[in-house]
């Protein structure tokens, strides 16, 4: 862990500015590298104490080597070389160690050394250098097994007690550095699974909060449209009331004169019962109106209820119409219904389809708007929605004859996040969340007609009689 976090030693070994993973896995082989040399020099100085000083050669030139490629390393900081020679060396003096000690069998452990070539390569390098060094490995063993049958004088006898020894000493040694190679490998794909965690929940909250921006801007355009569109209805209650008073007034003076008129009278209460009814009918389009907006602003239940698809069109083409009329007064447009009156009602789940239905109202008035802003005074922005039962389908189109779509950008347009709006204009997440509403929350189709220049329709298929799913978060 001192090699690992040691600023120092990264700067020395040319590894600054490098990722957290990659930077542990360098230093990760420089402490193995290092490992390896301190075990060597054990093993040395045991075949000197034990009298054995001929046994210790190799250990001393695997050292030599090492700190001379080590050297080689510093002076030229590529690590790519030094990556791909360390197994090597420990595959070379594996096998200069058992040519020295000879007998197959009884070195059979040190032969068990050489498996560190391939996993060393394997964990630090890359698959295919993990494959050649595998290769190595059989033929090392191969050519061991060979040298001591038909080439190699007999090796020197030793005690049974010494054989025993190293025989432990190699297995220990090399089980536990591939013990600690696949524990590392594990606790970093550990790590790196509690950091998928971690990302995958941040990307959640942030596409909540993404389309929890997306529901408040066509909340807001829903909003304006409401303040503008609920005036008309407010505006024919507060005179009818005006009048009726008057006429109650009129009423009681009339019944107070001496002489009553009586067919004047019951004149004056049917108009004010005439009044009255139409107070009730505009108060109850205020309430459809405001219903409406909370409706929209509530977070879909998922649940599919029985729906006049026909009324809900107009409410939101309205409501969409004036929500832009409240930022320009100056734009007018042709607003054209072609409700089949067959349609009737069908399961649905209204807050969802309303949500799509306001967001293709919304970028077809931008589209009009932004054509006749462009465009001469002879330019009359139309949209049109209309609605078809065929079989045991509905189709709804929205078409307006805005700008278009250009070709190159066509098959983006239901990819998240993609927006063909000027910057801080639209998320890129509306025809997104309206396809993924429309495909997988009502197993319908949402397609694209468009010609640039010309016109955008926008047919969206419902099934009738179908089964849904009763639940959905694609909400905008």
């Amino acid at each position: 862990m001192f090699l690992t976090n040691n600023a120092s030693l990264h700067k020395l070994f040319g590894f600054t500015g490098l990722e957290p993973t990659e930077l542990n896995k360098r230093m990760s082989l420089i402490q193995l590298g290092a490992l390896t040399v301190i075990c060597g020099t054990i093993y040395c100085l045991m075949y000197i104490a034990l009298g054995y000083s001929n046994m210790a050669y190799p250990c001393l030139i695997y050292i030599g080597i090492y700190f001379v490629n080590f050297i080689i390393f510093l002076k030229t900081k590529n690590y790519n070389y030094y990556q791909a020679t360390q197994p090597f060396l420990i595959l070379l003096a594996i096998i200069v160690n058992h040519i020295v000690i000879g007998n197959f069998v009884d070195s059979s452990a040190v032969i068990f050394a050489s498996l560190l070539a391939p996993v060393i390569a394997l964990t630090f390098a890359s698959q295919k250098t993990a494959q050649v060094y595998y290769y190595l490995f059989l033929v090392s063993v191969i050519i061991a097994g060979l040298w001591d049958l038909f080439l190699a004088a007999p090796g020197p006898k030793l005690p049974a007690a010494i054989y025993t020894i190293f025989f432990i000493n190699n297995i220990i040694a090399v089980g536990s550095i591939i013990y600690f190679l696949i524990n590392g490998f594990l606790n970093k794909n550990l790590k790196l699974q509690a950091e998928l965690q971690e990302s995958l929940a941040n990307l959640k909250l942030t596409q909540s909060q993404l389309i929890q921006s997306e529901k408040m801007a066509s909340l807001g355009v829903l909003t304006a449209g409401i303040a503008h569109e609920i005036q008309n209805p407010l505006n024919f209650v507060n005179n009818f009331s005006e009048v009726s008073t008057e006429m109650l007034k009129e009423l009681k003076e009339e019944k107070q004169k001496a002489i009553r008129d009586l067919d004047y009278e019951q004149e004056l209460l049917n108009d004010i019962e005439q009044n009255l009814i139409k107070i009730i009918h505009h108060g109850k389009r205020a309430d459809a109106i405001v219903k409406g907006m909370l409706l929209h602003s509530r977070s879909s239940t998922g649940k599919k209820e029985l729906t006049d698809i026909n009324a809900l069109a107009e409410e939101y083409l309205r409501l969409s119409y004036h929500g832009l009329r409240a930022k320009d007064k100056s734009f007018n447009a042709r607003l054209v219904n072609d409700f089949d009156p067959q349609l009737g009602s069908i399961e649905v789940i209204p807050q969802d389809l309303g949500r799509v239905l306001l967001n293709l109202f919304n970028n077809a008035f931008y589209a009009t708007h932004d054509k006749q802003q462009k465009q001469n005074s002879s330019y009359q922005p139309e949209v049109r929605v209309s609605t078809k039962k065929k079989n045991n389908y509905v189709e709804i189109k929205v078409r307006d004859n805005g700008n278009g779509i250009p070709e190159h950008v066509r098959q983006k347009i239901f990819q998240p996040f993609f927006t063909t709006k000027p910057t801080g204009q639209g998320t890129g997440l509306g025809l997104s969340l309206s396809y993924d509403i429309i495909t997988k929350a009502h197993n319908g189709e949402i397609n694209l007609q468009t010609e640039e220049g010309e016109f955008t329709e926008f047919t969206i298929t419902l099934p009738v009689n179908v089964n849904i799913n009763t639940k959905t978060n694609l909400t905008l």
